[in-house]
């Protein structure tokens, strides 16, 4: 299913079956969108080269770019060989949605902004996440950059098993998943 949405549309069908506002994204088919904003969750590698290509525009003096990797250990697991993610996809594409209208509430400078998030299973070194920020200045896109990884991390219904030699398990560094807008006890 692909779908980037007219945001005058009226709502569409969710893939649950329940009705969900519009949102400018493609879930799994990954290409640019004409709107500003790439909300995208995908079980198909991630296009970082094209993420970074579409946030530049003639209006922007910088594009951050952040890219979430599998490494090969977590806190207290030597030995990882893998990830594999799973998500409420309506709803974790809700928020992402809800993520980028936050950050461009603050930072309304932003140009474009990119959230794209991998499911399934990936290897080490396989890109998971990637967030794009382009703005006419580099502090903005920086701290816009930094702003939707950190509240994609802490509100967006994705969850992560790791994979080792001796089995797998879902990731310690668990936390449960607080409304976008609300503010961050880490903050």
């Amino acid at each position: 299913m692909s779908g980037l949405l007219d945001p005058a549309a009226p709502p569409r069908r969710c893939a649950a079956g329940t009705d969900c506002a519009p949102l400018h994204y493609d879930l799994g088919v990954l290409a640019p969108p004409p709107a500003p904003d790439w909300v995208a969750l995908t079980d198909q590698p991630l296009p970082v080269d094209a993420a970074t290509t579409w946030a530049a525009t003639p209006g922007a003096g910088a594009v951050v770019t952040f890219c979430g990797v599998v490494r090969d250990h977590s806190e207290g697991r030597p030995g990882v060989t893998g990830l594999t993610y799973e998500a409420y996809e309506s709803e974790a594409l809700r928020r992402l949605g809800e993520v980028a209208t936050d950050t461009r509430r603050r930072w309304p400078v932003v140009e474009r902004l990119a959230l794209l998030h991998r499911t399934g299973d990936l290897e080490r070194s396989d890109t998971s996440v990637v967030v794009v920020a382009s703005a006419p200045h580099r502090p903005e896109a920086f701290e816009a950059a930094r702003f939707a990884i950190d509240t994609l991390k802490e509100t967006v219904p994705i969850w992560k098993r790791e994979h080792w030699a001796d089995g797998s398990d879902w990731a310690e560094c668990a936390h449960d998943v607080r409304a976008v807008g609300a503010e961050s006890a880490n903050r």
